[in-house]
């Protein structure tokens, strides 16, 4: 039966891709990838020939339908623009389509920024929660930070370089500039390199240097209740200051209310009680 491949392909250095996806990649009669400049390097790198079709954002639905016509009789192959598919990606569309027609979809496992971020930021990875693209709009992307602040786990995430010194300005004032993470940059790439400090310092940083390249943020998670804020349960003066300080990044004040009931461990109504008697 003809079978969707999905590839992992390198996310920076060519040469981080296995044996098989090299086979896979020359075997299927069609390889659909999210960026077919980037796709053709790699192809061109390693003398494959293969038919090439773009998979991307704005062109997943019309491509559907022609990709799955091709997966009735052929192999096909989905690659993104650097890492596994399906993450963050269009790519998912296809995969789920493939699914919901019984096709068999198989992996061929690889790089992945994910991993490779997580494994030499030095904070705990047996567990950790993937938020993928922060959202680009400030308020959103606050929302989003609020429902993890007080989450024990280490964070993943992607940001653009554009949008660095905003994001990690608003690490600063929802998760606190003292928590620990990561900066990974271009990794596997020539300019390499991985920052392990606070948030308060990483800000200070890249405030005087541009941010360039692809960013992935390890984010320590909370390590105990109310720790990344300092606030005790009976200090409820602090609680009014952290309300009021979320509410000035852009949070609603209901907002700002559930997330300093989670920080303490107090019902939300006694949070509501407490800062506005």
């Amino acid at each position: 039966m003809p079978t969707l491949y999905v590839v992992a392909t390198p996310i920076g250095n060519l040469e981080d891709i296995t044996l098989r996806a090299l086979r896979v990649l020359r075997e299927v009669a069609l390889i659909a990838a999210e960026d077919t400049r980037t796709a053709r390097k790699l192809l061109a790198r390693h003398d494959i020939h293969t038919p090439l079709t773009s998979f991307f954002e704005h062109s997943r639905l019309p491509k559907l339908d022609y990709l799955l016509q091709t997966l009735a009789e052929n192999d096909v192959a989905l690659i993104s623009e650097a890492g596994m598919p399906g993450l963050s990606d269009p790519g998912y569309e296809l995969i789920r389509a493939a699914i919901a027609r019984g096709l068999p979809v198989v992996p061929i496992p690889g790089p992945s920024a994910i991993t490779t971020a997580l494994a030499v930021s030095g904070l705990p990875s047996d567990q950790f929660v993937y938020l993928g693209f922060l959202p680009r709009r400030p308020a959103e992307r606050r929302r989003l930070l609020s429902t993890v602040a007080a989450e024990p786990r280490t964070l993943v995430a992607f940001e653009a370089p554009h949008r660095l010194l905003a994001c990690l300005s608003d690490l600063a004032a929802i998760l606190g500039e003292q928590r620990r993470l990561a900066v990974c940059r271009e990794l596997t790439k020539a300019f390499e390199e991985v920052r392990r400090e606070t948030v308060a310092e990483a800000l200070a940083h890249f405030r005087e240097t541009a941010p360039r390249g692809e960013f992935t943020l390890v984010i320590a998670g909370a390590t105990a209740v109310g720790q990344a804020t300092s606030l005790s349960y009976g200090d409820v003066a602090q609680m009014r200051e952290r309300v009021a300080s979320l509410v000035a990044t852009g949070l609603r004040r209901q907002e700002a209310i559930k997330q300093v009931a989670r920080e303490t461990g107090l019902p939300r109504w006694e949070v509501y009680r407490l800062v506005t008697q």
